[in-house]
């Protein structure tokens, strides 16, 4: 069974020198142009990396010297430590502590890859008993892990120094409370490159079998809706929420055969069905955003990054809807420029708005103390 996430901490990347926040079932951040709110999502990005074992891959392509934070510190090496907190679930205690610090490998110009992220740390901590139990212990090459009789070992794996040990090590039966977690994250999604252009994967068919969650690239938008119209025999939210959006318009979504396809209908051509690819750029990616919030099945975690680009205005309300909703089904984390859409969500009273500012280079979260409670909740 996946876990809730009760904590997100980053320290060290980019802007973010060190944030500690209590997550909730509905975080929405919203804040101006580069004050950092997309380095919070791309934080959560990367640990679901460390868990599919491609950390050192994405932190190597954004440049990890570029990545590391550029301020000051204190006397201490430049590293990048990133942690998420989890809970079992219907409880509100955390019983498990994932993180991972990575820095440049300690050979510098003489290491055969000099400017690879070299993974320095990385533990996995139960606080279920009376005091905290390190489950997962690895620094360097050095790893130590409990078993499922919970006696600590020393594990002897083959594992890169960019490799973490969360998407390396298997045996599920061993290393139960490691698998998942691992599962956990594996299960997070991600929804910021949702691409509308004339060759969109959303613009095209896909294949026939049931999708009952939407694809981060939303390749399988096409049989989301076949699995929520034929599968789930259930489209009322869908059907009401384009109708609010688009008055009088109809999603068509024909039994799927060999493809998955879908069609709209428009008031003012009620004998004509518009293929995806005649659509607009603010409908396809509004039908994208329906896809992932209205799923049959949702992620245990769903991050939103600007979902409000390329929809107009007059669509914001609609999409507030739809998240407020979805977060009744999952625990969701959104980044967003606008007001409008943020007070959306803020006036149903169903999530934490946040404002993000930026101090000394450093990206703030308003009221959060280092202690990672907010001064309003204290």
């Amino acid at each position: 069974m996946v876990l809730p996430v009760r904590e997100f901490s980053a320290e060290g990347y980019r802007s973010l020198q060190r944030i500690h926040y209590p997550m909730s079932h509905l975080d929405v951040f919203v804040g101006a142009n580069g004050v950092g709110k997309s380095n919070l999502y791309r934080g959560l990005e990367l640990l679901h990396a460390a868990a599919a074992n491609t950390l050192g891959q994405a932190l190597a392509r954004e440049g990890l010297d570029l990545a590391m934070w550029a301020g000051p510190r204190r006397d201490q090496p430049r590293r990048i430590k990133l942690a998420a907190s989890f809970a079992e679930p219907d409880r509100l205690e955390a019983a498990f502590r994932y993180e991972v610090e990575v820095g440049l490998p300690a050979g510098g110009a003489m290491a055969p890859f000099p400017k690879a992220p070299d993974i320095k740390t990385e533990t996995l901590t139960y606080f279920g008993g009376r005091r905290p139990v390190q489950l997962m212990d690895r620094e360097g090459p050095r790893l130590m892990a409990r078993g499922e009789d919970g006696r600590p070992v020393e594990v002897d794996i083959d594992i890169l120094d960019s490799e973490t040990v969360l998407g390396r090590l298997e045996d599920p039966s061993r290393y139960p409370a490691l698998d998942r977690v691992r599962r956990t994250l594996l299960e997070w999604r991600f929804y910021h490159g949702l691409r509308t252009d004339a060759d969109s994967p959303m613009r095209r068919p896909c294949e026939g079998v049931p999708a009952p969650t939407l694809a981060s690239d939303g390749s399988n938008l096409a049989a989301v809706f076949a699995t929520l119209a034929h599968v789930g025999q259930d489209t009322f939210e869908l059907d009401r929420m384009i109708e609010r959006a688009f008055p009088g318009t109809t999603l068509v979504v024909p039994p799927p055969e060999r493809a998955s396809v879908f069609s709209m209908t428009f008031p003012e051509f009620p004998h004509r069905t518009f293929e995806p690819a005649e659509l607009s750029d603010g409908t396809m990616r509004f039908l994208a955003l329906a896809g992932a919030l209205l799923a049959y099945r949702l992620p245990p975690f769903v991050a939103l990054n600007e979902p409000e680009s390329s929809l107009h205005p007059d669509l914001l309300e609609p999409l507030a809807e739809m998240i407020v909703s979805a977060a009744e089904r999952t625990q969701l984390w959104l980044v967003t420029h606008s007001e409008r859409l943020a007070q959306a969500i803020e006036d149903a009273g169903a999530g934490a708005v946040r404002t993000v500012t930026k101090r000394n280079g450093a990206t703030v979260i308003e009221g959060l103390t280092s202690f990672g409670s907010f001064r309003d909740e204290d």
